[in-house]
């Protein structure tokens, strides 16, 4: 007696990389997406256990395509610091962020506050953090809370003065500032806002432009600035 056996292929499973959606709602919310992704991956450059990454998408159980979000930017401690088209947990020894940041816009409110912040303490994310840049959809314009005992607990504001508002990150070790609407992440050690590498060449530029200006003063009145 001859057994036949029929071969079924095994279709694999896909998890793409994109929805062909746009990366955000507009100029400003894309704007502050890109500032926070990379001042903060010009804070961790020398950490090559800290992964940063902006609206990419997290897949958090194997076999679901369909279990994904994308964060607007997040922040991974304890993997390897190198180029991924989507972030699948299970290949990652099951970290997950420790940090996450939503540029909130018209079209995400409701999903920031409802669907995505379900998400994000399921999977553990210890600092959920929410900016709205235009402040028409949030109130403050920037919310952050923590998670305890896998719920999201406010992080209280401390004021700086009348026209910042600050945010202390935790797991950052930074701050997040609201300066006159715009976002902002200070370090508190060296007292400085992170810039961007644009940012940095055009305060640079401005530095030297004004040390030129006083020396040329200076001269102006018989000083030489060299001996100052």
């Amino acid at each position: 007696m001859t057994v036949s056996v029929e071969y079924i292929p095994v279709t694999p499973i896909e998890y793409p990389e994109e929805d062909g959606k746009p990366m955000a709602e507009g100029d400003l919310q894309c704007s502050y997406l890109t500032y926070a992704r990379n001042v903060l991956r010009i804070y961790f450059q020398n950490r090559p256990d800290v992964y940063v990454a902006g609206n990419l998408f997290i897949y958090y159980e194997k076999g679901y395509p369909g279990s994904v979000v994308a964060p607007d930017v997040f922040v991974v401690f304890g993997v390897e610091k190198h180029d991924r088209g989507s972030y699948k947990t299970w290949e990652e020894n099951d970290q997950t962020p420790g940090f996450v940041l939503e540029i909130t816009s018209r079209s995400t409110r409701s999903q920031d506050q409802g669907a995505k912040k379900g998400i994000y303490a399921f999977l553990g994310v210890s600092e959920y953090f929410q900016y709205d840049p235009t402040g028409d959809y949030l109130s403050p314009q920037l919310q952050g809370l923590h998670l305890v005992d896998g719920n999201y607990l406010p992080i209280l504001q401390q004021g700086v003065n009348d026209h910042i508002i600050s945010l202390k990150s935790e797991v950052l070790g930074l701050e997040l500032r609201l300066e006159e609407g715009k976002l902002r992440f200070y370090n508190p050690v060296t007292n400085q806002i992170l810039l961007t590498h644009e940012e940095e060449v055009t305060a640079r530029q401005e530095s030297e432009t004004k040390a030129r200006k006083l020396a040329a003063k200076l001269r102006e009145l018989n000083i030489d600035p060299d001996s100052l």
